[in-house]
């Protein structure tokens, strides 16, 4: 099987004792052929590009993370399509709103998440998306910001309601799940998991958070995102090989600059 990993932080792990390196070979080995490590503060993206650079098989994405809203150095739309030049910057993001924790004002929040919004529209590369405890407000600003067509993206790590699935997929975005998906107490999740549109879906890991079953309450890594899908294919009656493909081709659908590892 070939998967993909949509979302990681490949910048948690330590470079110079070789983590890093026994992380990237481990999924090799799991059959994961693409790793996006994902921006979560402009001030660090030199790093998360540099992990990129590091791997034929990384690509990265630059944005700001809502808790990091107030915080990090304002950026405008086009400081941020600047950045999108780069061969290995493949998305915009991670943005959106965060009503559960609030680490940053909510109108701080929506400034940051406007802002990126409009970049990927410029750009024409997809948007990654977080949202928790704010599900009609996201979807309200993307429903609006897709008014002219030029919106692509997804809602990465998705668990909160079909309120905010349903609307995504209408207006084309792809819901990406997570390892939460193998835990005994996401049976909603599991229930939306199974209706939304095989062409819509994608799997991450959001490594090193969210360990899926049986790794739950470890450090995760790009390579247990093989155990996400299994229990996603298992869920819809799925061979384990078709929904690695179908998932696989879904992400190199939307990321058009990616390409796998090692192809022309």
């Amino acid at each position: 099987m070939m998967l993909v990993d949509s979302h990681c932080h490949l910048d948690y792990y330590k470079e110079e004792d070789g983590e890093l390196d026994a992380v990237v070979a481990r999924a090799r080995a799991a059959g994961v052929v693409t790793m996006v490590t994902i921006g979560t503060r402009i001030s660090e993206f030199e790093r998360v590009r540099r992990i990129a650079e590091r791997y034929d098989d990384v690509y990265c994405t630059v944005g700001t993370h809502p808790h990091e809203a107030a915080s990090e150095p304002e950026i405008d739309v086009a400081g941020i399509v600047e950045l999108t030049k780069h061969p290995k910057v493949i998305g915009i993001g991670e943005t959106g709103l965060d009503f559960y924790y609030d680490h940053s004002p909510r109108d701080r929040q929506a400034e940051v998440f406007r802002t990126h919004i409009a970049a990927a529209c410029e750009s024409g590369l997809p948007l990654i998306v977080h949202s928790r405890g704010a599900d009609a407000e996201t979807a309200g600003m993307l429903q609006a910001g897709a008014g002219g067509g030029a919106l692509r993206g997804l809602v990465h790590c998705f668990s909160t309601t079909r309120q905010l699935s349903d609307r995504a997929i209408e207006i084309g975005f792809l819901i990406s799940l997570s390892g939460i998906l193998t835990f005994k107490n996401a049976v909603e999740l599991r229930e939306i998991a199974q209706q939304i549109p095989v062409e819509h879906l994608l799997v991450e890991t959001d490594a090193p958070y969210l360990a899926p079953v049986p790794h739950r309450g470890k450090r995760n890594e790009p390579a247990f995102v093989a155990h996400t899908a299994n229990h996603l294919a298992e869920l819809r009656g799925m061979a384990p090989a078709d929904l690695a493909a179908a998932t696989t081709a879904n992400f190199f659908r939307l990321f058009a600059k990616a390409r796998p590892a090692g192809s022309a």
